[in-house]
């Protein structure tokens, strides 16, 4: 096992143990055990009660963060040239079609988001063993594959996000940057946990949020009270 460094150490004693922590509280706490010297991302991860090798118990679903995530989003749109201008107005980084097919078939996957219409997902099937393993493969329950395409464009750029349970149970979604003021972490954070209730499938039972952390990029992770939240 890796020894911790001097910082790790200091951040970890910053954390008490067998505390769980409100989410004021853990943001708030969260700033203070952050000590990269770049912008680190803040990270939740919520423990959830399913079983995802069930169909009925799969949680998947999007949200708008409030604050946006802080990245700078790359998009792709995969569009008819009747869209195109639509998609680059939206502030699409990259649009076209065929020679864009072409690129990723080559082995280009440097965006973030794909968004296209449904005409075109026929075209996208076979690269689905390029998109599938990098999270890229547009689906319509993402909002990604979509007729409204700068309004898709515009709401992923302002900081929507997918996300999807894997399959030990647990959600991971970047929620912003530490750069952020705290308020603006509870906001984002508040705001996908409540998704996450929302989208409790029928078929769950017993406690559905069983636990929550919050992290930056190398910082320990901040147990939460999932009652409080």
């Amino acid at each position: 096992m890796a020894k911790l460094t001097k910082k790790q150490k200091e951040a970890a004693a910053k954390i008490e143990r067998n505390r769980l922590y409100s989410l004021k509280d853990a943001s708030s706490l969260l700033k203070q055990v952050a000590s990269a010297k770049f912008d680190e991302s803040v990270d939740i991860s919520v423990r959830l009660g399913v079983d995802p090798r069930k169909a009925n118990q799969m949680v998947r679903g999007v949200v708008a963060l409030p604050h946006g995530t802080g990245k700078d989003v790359r998009v792709l749109a995969l569009v008819t040239p009747d869209k195109e201008a639509e998609a680059k107005a939206a502030g699409a980084d990259f649009v076209g079609l065929d020679d864009f097919l072409q690129k990723i078939k080559d082995g280009w996957t440097d965006v973030d988001v794909i968004i296209t219409m449904p005409a075109v997902m026929g075209k996208l099937g076979p690269l689905g063993r390029i998109l599938g393993p990098r999270g890229l493969m547009p689906n319509p329950k993402t909002g990604t594959v979509t007729m409204e395409v700068g309004k898709a464009v515009a709401e992923v750029k302002a900081g929507k996000i997918d996300f999807k349970v894997d399959k030990t149970g647990i959600v991971h979604a970047g929620i912003g940057r530490i750069s952020f003021d705290a308020d603006k972490i509870v906001d984002n954070a508040h705001e996908i946990i409540q998704t996450l209730i929302k989208l409790k499938p029928t078929a769950a039972k017993g406690t559905y949020i069983k636990s929550i952390h919050l992290s930056s990029t190398m910082s320990p992770a901040i147990p939460l009270d999932p009652k409080a939240v």
